[in-house]
Parts: structure tokens; sequence; C-alpha cells
């Protein structure tokens, strides 16, 4: 079992035993019902397994979390801005097909051109980036009103149509 997909962050602990804030980008609320483990990063590109005791949905983008283990509120402190992983089995169980994440391992073409597949999605507050590998290289690609041309969920494809010069930025 491994980290496959990043969900979200534990941005907060409520209670005395532990309990944590998932803030996640699963596109709804999810009891994480069947999580077994969620992996906690704990430093970039390093996670630990911890298993999941209990889950409850508190709204569309947080999900309370009792993690095995992690009894006090000071345990549970040790945790917090922490990135959270699913494996992609859960995530595929758990992820609306709305919610922007769920565009991960789609192919972005532009002009009939296959750019490359989506391995992140980085969300900001007026856009949302798409991290592609091109060429070895990787880009970020925004996804916007003047940028996103369609998205085709059944073929899993994104189309752009980008600002000239952008990826060969990246290519240099």
């Amino acid at each position: 079992m491994k980290a496959d997909v990043s969900v979200g962050k534990l941005v907060a602990t409520f209670g005395l035993k532990g309990e944590l804030v998932l803030l996640h980008a699963l596109g709804g609320k999810t009891d994480l019902k069947d999580v077994k483990v969620l992996f906690i990063e704990q430093q970039r590109g390093s996670t630990i397994p911890y298993f999941v005791e209990s889950a409850k949905a508190k709204s569309n983008t947080e999900t309370w979390v009792k993690l095995e283990g992690i009894n006090t509120k000071e345990a549970a402190a040790f945790l917090l801005q922490k990135n959270a992983w699913m494996t992609e089995t859960d995530f595929n169980r758990h992820v609306k097909p709305n919610a922007t994440i769920a565009l991960l391992g789609y192919k972005v073409w532009e002009d009939g051109k296959e750019i490359g597949i989506i391995s992140e999605i980085i969300e900001q507050p007026h856009q949302v980036l798409c991290a592609v590998m091109v060429e070895g290289k990787e880009a970020l690609i925004p996804l916007n009103e003047s940028t996103l041309a369609g998205i085709d969920r059944r073929k899993k494809t994104v189309s752009v149509k980008l600002p000239d010069g952008l990826l060969e930025i990246y290519l240099q």
C-alpha cells in the first residue's frame, strides 16, 4: 500500500482526544467510509501511514478524523499543516466527478497534440494550475476562463489554448 494522491491538509485539532480536521479537495462531503489508512507527509516526498479509527463529514471541504495512536490534542498538533495522501483506490472511491482534483491523470491536449498527463493539481484563489511533465520537465499549466477549452470526462482529457510561449519557458 502506498500514498498515491494528495487530497488535502490537516488544518486544526478539535476536542481533547487527538481528533483532527482534514481540509480536502474531494469535491463534497465525505466520511471517508472504508478508508483504512491516511498517509501523512512528514517532509516533502516522505509519508507515514496512519490508521483511521473514525471519520465524520463536517462540510463539503472538511472531515473530522481520528487517527490510531494520536490520543491527545498535543499529539494531534504535531500533525498540523501536514499534507494528507490516500491510495489511488480510496481516492477514486471518494472523489466527486466535478472536483478539480478529479482531473489527476487526465491527458492535456492543445491543437490536437497531447502535451502530457496531469500529475498534480494546485488550487489558487483565482485559478487552478496543473503540473504536467513535458519532455521530462514539469510545466505548470493554468486552467482558467481564457485557457480552458474543454474537459471530456469520458475520455479523461483536458483541452487547453495556452498563451504563446508558455510551454517554451519550461523547456529551456
